[in-house]
């Protein structure tokens, strides 16, 4: 199943060079499922054409709200939607709906669509446009106006702008991270809304001289997959991570480290207002006992490295939890998975373990799957078949929702 099956989204798309990115973006909402209806408002079809999107998105593209046979397409339209996203929305199109006015198909579906804070249809909103336009501040007032009515407003990025006009705020943004935004606005907020999670992911780097470390081979998608999942539920997401293979989320607060010692200086830092911790990340367990400030020659004597322990940081930090707080551990293991599990879930006061075994094909460090048992607090133990990891963490989420829940 796709993330957007029986799903429709209502793209509007005002007039603006940026519309470009709009293709794209209805080429990736109608793969991931979804059935796409694109109005375009006049402008809009000075830069692209009805054509472009109905190639797309296999849907007839609408515009003028007087069109013979579509009289009531402005009440239809919004509606049938799950969602409203206006890609590009220009300063004009922006003031318009800012001020209540219906003179085209666009704001009038804007407006049938009902109050975004009485249980109305999610709207969201993503301007792009000059960065002097951007930072008029009568722009800006309509833009703090459309959040104060309940619409969602999605701030433009920094970056190369149209015409020659240098770079600056007022980048639409790529249509990976519009669709991320959508996602979240679709998902239903639970137990997790508005809550603080903390997800650490990935490997972490203990050198040995200059050019030289002791790592694993944890790629980060675990803890990846549990933060977008997160975010999308509504929760505030801070990530931190060592090196990763995959890019962090959109919408998260990334916290980049190298050594086990800083990951686990930024967890401690990030407990105090943490609902739930959640400690996806494989931090290295030992380090270099001696610090060497210059690569080491190879020689043909066998080389007698000396390590140390890193700090556990599931053991050390768990005690300084807030009420209430949910904390979650994973371990990877290659004899006695589950009695292991068990002890380190006793040993470090966890409310859940996620154990897997390191032997499991498809599963572990480097795989876009997983087999494992969750092991709670209370004893009981949930094996798992063998899944994608971003169905995983919606799993492991849901129980931590559970625990929230009944904290």
């Amino acid at each position: 199943m796709r993330p957007y099956d029986g799903r429709r989204i209502l793209l509007g798309v005002s007039g603006g060079i940026a519309s470009y990115k709009s293709a794209w973006l209805a080429r990736l909402l109608a793969q991931a499922g979804a059935e796409v209806d694109v109005v375009l408002t006049k402008g809009a079809s000075e830069f692209i054409t009805s054509l472009t999107f109905e190639g797309l998105t296999g849907r007839p593209v609408h515009s003028d709200i007087f069109a013979a046979g579509h009289a009531l397409d402005h009440i239809r339209l919004p509606r049938e939607a799950s969602a409203i996203v206006i890609a590009p929305a220009t300063a004009d199109l922006m003031a318009r709906a800012a001020h209540g006015h219906a003179d085209d198909l666009l704001t009038a579906c804007l407006l049938a669509a009902g109050d975004p804070g009485k249980n109305g249809v999610g709207v969201l909103f993503v301007p792009a446009m000059n960065d002097q336009m951007w930072s008029h501040p009568q722009t800006r007032a309509n833009a703090l106006h459309l959040r104060e009515i309940g619409y969602q407003v999605l701030d433009p990025e920094e970056g190369m702008l149209a015409a020659g006009e240098g770079s600056g705020p007022g980048r639409m943004p790529e249509p990976e991270t519009i669709l991320a935004h959508i996602g979240r606005m679709l998902e239903p907020h639970t137990a997790l809304a508005l809550k603080h999670v903390v997800v650490t992911a990935g490997s972490t780097r203990e050198a040995i001289d200059p050019v030289r470390f002791l790592s694993n081979r944890s790629s980060g998608k675990m803890g990846v997959a549990i933060a977008a999942a997160a975010w999308r539920r509504g929760a505030g997401v801070t990530l931190i991570t060592g090196p990763l293979e995959v890019k962090p989320p959109t919408g998260v607060f990334h916290v980049r480290v190298e050594s086990t010692e800083e990951m686990a200086a930024a967890v401690r830092s990030s407990l105090p207002t943490a609902d739930a911790l959640i400690m996806a990340a494989a931090p290295a367990d030992y380090t270099s006992a001696a610090k060497i400030d210059r690569k080491m020659k190879r020689t043909a004597a066998p080389l007698h490295l000396e390590l140390a322990p890193t700090a556990d940081i599931l053991r050390d930090t768990s005690p300084a939890r807030k009420n209430g707080a949910v904390i979650v551990g994973f371990a990877l293991e290659t004899n006695d998975v589950l009695a292991e599990g068990r002890r380190k879930r006793d040993a470090k006061d966890l409310d859940l373990i996620v154990v897997n075994d390191a032997h499991e094909p498809g599963a572990g460090f480097g795989t876009d799957t997983n087999r494992v048992t969750l092991i709670a607090r209370d004893g009981t133990e949930e094996l798992l078949p063998l899944m994608r990891k971003t169905e995983l963490a919606d799993i492991i989420l849901d129980r931590v929702e559970a625990r929230l829940g009944a904290a």
